[in-house]
């Protein structure tokens, strides 16, 4: 699953994947009082001691967030890794989207998954990580601290280049040549500001669309957060 696997510290706190393996699970951050930067890693047989009570190793317990077709894809191959009891990777999976026809809300319903009607989250359960794709709303502090990995997000370019909304349709206004995807971590009150976690390129074909664009990289994305070594 996308991140939960070891990543490589590098560049005073930069992180790039390496050796991808949804056994495990890194959190960065910054000691008090100090420049140095800590990589904790997670796996099924350590443990570190955190300063929020969870889950110290894999199934994770997942909260989704999402609204349209881009989106939709990530939801697919969660929903598909939770139902997969031989990989253990998630436990559980709850999905906050926005308006009543948002692909994402109708496979909720389909699939029975646990439904939150933003803004309206209900965070008495307890979750481990956030996953958001394609959401279109800056996701509150208070809900990003409740999570102890923080929260993912699946964004269609290589960031920082186009940060914000409709970066498929800038790439293909722009005509650029190269773009891909990016997990990074997020931060409050800002779109797509945050330590990049993993990012993976791809070549834009000539006269493609963007709807073409957008399917292409939504399977892209999706692969990366549920499963990166294929």
């Amino acid at each position: 699953m996308w991140n939960l696997n070891y990543l490589k510290l590098i560049d005073q706190g930069r992180l790039l994947s390496q050796g991808l393996c949804s056994n495990y699970i890194t959190r960065l951050r910054q000691c008090e009082g100090s420049q140095t930067r800590g990589l904790f890693l997670l796996s099924r047989n350590k443990s570190f001691v955190t300063q929020i009570q969870s889950a110290s190793k894999p199934p994770w317990r997942v909260l989704f967030f999402g609204s349209d077709d881009f989106a939709l894809e990530s939801l697919k191959h969660l929903h598909d890794s939770r139902d997969d009891s031989k990989a253990g990777v998630i436990d559980s999976l709850e999905v906050v989207t926005l308006s009543r026809d948002a692909p994402v809300r109708k496979y909720a319903e389909q699939h029975r998954l646990p439904l939150h009607h933003w803004p309206d989250v209900d965070l008495s359960a307890q979750f481990d990580v956030g996953v958001v794709v394609s959401f279109g709303c800056l996701i509150k502090e208070n809900i990003i601290n409740k999570m102890p990995y923080g929260v993912l997000n699946v964004h269609p370019s290589l960031l920082p280049r186009w940060r914000g909304p409709a970066p498929i349709f800038h790439t293909i206004l722009h005509g650029d040549s190269v773009t891909g995807v990016t997990i990074m971590q997020i931060r409050p009150k800002r779109f797509d500001i945050g330590p990049i976690l993993q990012q993976e390129l791809y070549e834009v074909p000539k006269n493609c669309t963007a709807d073409e664009l957008g399917a292409t990289l939504a399977v892209e994305g999706s692969r990366m957060v549920t499963d990166p070594t294929s």
